[in-house]
């Protein structure tokens, strides 16, 4: 069953096909929803909410995208509503003139996965949109309600950070 057959399907309010949705898009949600938050219960709260969301508002699907990037931004929208707090992003006094920063070749996957949950909220956010799910600073600070500037800082700054919890 194709995306589009789905989305038909669940806007008739078929529960096997919402259950199909939810299924083929379930394990990759879940997975972003945690290298977000850092937290098993937040990852599944954000889950939840985010389907729900998605089969309320299936009918505002415009199809410029493809579905799961749709409930992908959903997803993002709920972990940064849940995790804003007043000091979310950390701004630093002196703006680096190059965000490059090189990596080690021999950085176990499991140890670099609990060095990206150990950064701070906004550092993690951005780092994993930008470096894991490929999005531009600009579609970050669409997202997340920031400035392209801030999206660049906290992303060369998270880089900064892992590089001295890795050495």
């Amino acid at each position: 069953m194709t995306d589009s057959d789905l989305i038909n399907a669940c806007l008739l309010n078929d529960r096997s096909a919402q259950c199909i949705l939810y299924e083929r898009y379930r394990r990759a949600m879940y997975t972003l929803a945690y290298r977000l938050t850092s937290d098993f219960d937040d990852a599944n709260d954000i889950l939840q909410d985010t389907f729900l969301d998605v089969f309320r508002k299936l009918e505002t699907f415009k199809g410029e995208s493809t579905i799961g990037a749709w409930i992908r931004v959903i997803l993002v929208r709920k972990a940064y509503k849940r995790l804003q707090k007043p000091k979310l992003w950390e701004l630093p006094n002196e703006i680096p003139e190059s965000g490059e920063v090189t990596w080690s070749n021999n950085i176990d996957g499991e140890y670099l996965e609990k060095a990206i949950s150990s950064l701070p909220e906004g550092f993690r956010m951005v780092f994993t949109l930008i470096e894991i799910e490929g999005y531009s600073h600009k579609e970050v600070a669409n997202i997340l309600g920031i400035s392209e500037g801030t999206s660049k800082s906290q992303l060369f700054y998270s880089k900064k950070r892992l590089r001295e919890i890795l050495s």
